[in-house]
């Protein structure tokens, strides 16, 4: 049987190991994808970790998955063996439960994650549902499309379904893996952009990739100057501090959002006073389904939206995700194969 290469996380908290795996057809509805490139995100300190129910071992992390279709399961129909594709957070949905038949394929009761559910795309060959599958835009290579699939259609679908209109303001908190792109997608949509970050030294960073403002959360009250610039419509919180968030809700306009989509367990210091006189909302938001985040790369080609990436091959993937989480990316690592 043909093998491939695939980092191996044995149990929890273990380290980061390249073995030869098996490289098995694709079942019905399914595809197996030549991985081009996969993105280091996040998130996947938790699956590294076993920060998620039900994790089986052997594990191979990754969810930003972009390549080239290399088989095609039976059933299968719209893709063919050569196709662009990308795969993200969403990684597959049933299609049978409640959520599903409301068109709400993002709620799945019975959601698949590339890592969680399969293994994921730290590979040279991963195997994916059919209906997890994005399409690449010509104008986009591999390692431009792969953060797409998470960072970015997080990003993007978030802001685009606020009540925020073009000529707004619109905080983004934290400048990192997602808020990179979040100030980029901000500026783009028509938004006047803040960024907000810890210190002054993304403050350059910031401003170059679209912010018209921006706010050291260390320099004083945030809530304080973001009324200074008048307050804003919507904050996205993409920087995963708890606290951070809640800092950020004086500075919110009446009837304004604080959308959250950087993941922490922690809970939210917010009371409900601060909340019902100015009629505030806290909502969270998931990441996207594959049209989605075709969506939001068309977007990105339309308006030259771009993550800051550093590429780094598969063989150095263990050092490639201990620079990652460890906050040493500007802005996303993303693997090659």
């Amino acid at each position: 049987m043909p093998t491939h290469r695939a980092v191996h996380v044995a149990s929890a908290g273990e380290k980061l190991t390249l073995v030869d795996v098996d490289t098995t057809p694709p079942g019905p509805g399914h595809v197996r994808i030549a991985v081009s490139a996969c993105g280091i995100c996040g998130t996947d300190h938790g699956f590294v970790n076993g920060g998620f129910p039900g994790m089986t071992w052997p594990l191979t992390p990754g969810h930003e998955i972009a390549g080239t279709i290399a088989e095609v399961g039976a059933g299968v129909a719209g893709f063919g063996v050569g196709d662009r594709v990308a795969v993200g957070w969403f990684g597959g949905h049933c299609n049978r439960c409640v959520p599903c038949r409301r068109g709400t394929f993002i709620h799945c009761e019975n959601l698949q994650i590339p890592s969680w559910h399969y293994p994921g795309g730290y590979a040279e060959s991963v195997t994916v549902p059919a209906n997890a599958l994005a399409r690449i835009p010509d104008e986009l290579s591999f390692t431009e499309a792969a953060p797409m699939g998470c960072a970015g259609v997080t990003t993007y679908d978030a802001l685009r379904k606020t009540k925020a209109l073009p000529g707004d303001r619109v905080a983004v908190l934290g400048v990192g893996g997602l808020g990179h792109l979040g100030v980029q997608f901000a500026r783009a949509m028509g938004f006047e952009t803040v960024a907000i970050a810890r210190g002054a030294g993304k403050r350059d960073d910031a401003l170059a990739l679209g912010a018209h403002h921006y706010v050291d959360s260390t320099a004083g009250d945030v809530g304080d100057a973001l009324r200074e610039l008048g307050g804003v419509s919507v904050v996205l919180a993409t920087a995963a501090n708890a606290a951070a968030m809640a800092a950020t809700i004086g500075g919110l306009l009446p009837q304004g959002e604080l959308v959250v989509i950087g993941a922490t367990a922690d809970p939210l210091p917010i009371s409900p006073n601060r909340l019902i006189i100015p009629g505030l909302s806290v909502t969270g938001h998931p990441a996207g389904t594959a049209r989605d985040a075709e969506e939001a790369m068309r977007f990105a080609v339309l308006t030259g939206v771009r993550a800051r990436i550093e590429e780094r091959p598969l063989d150095d993937a263990a050092h490639a995700y201990a620079d990652s989480d460890a906050g040493r990316a500007r802005y996303r690592i993303v693997l090659t194969m």
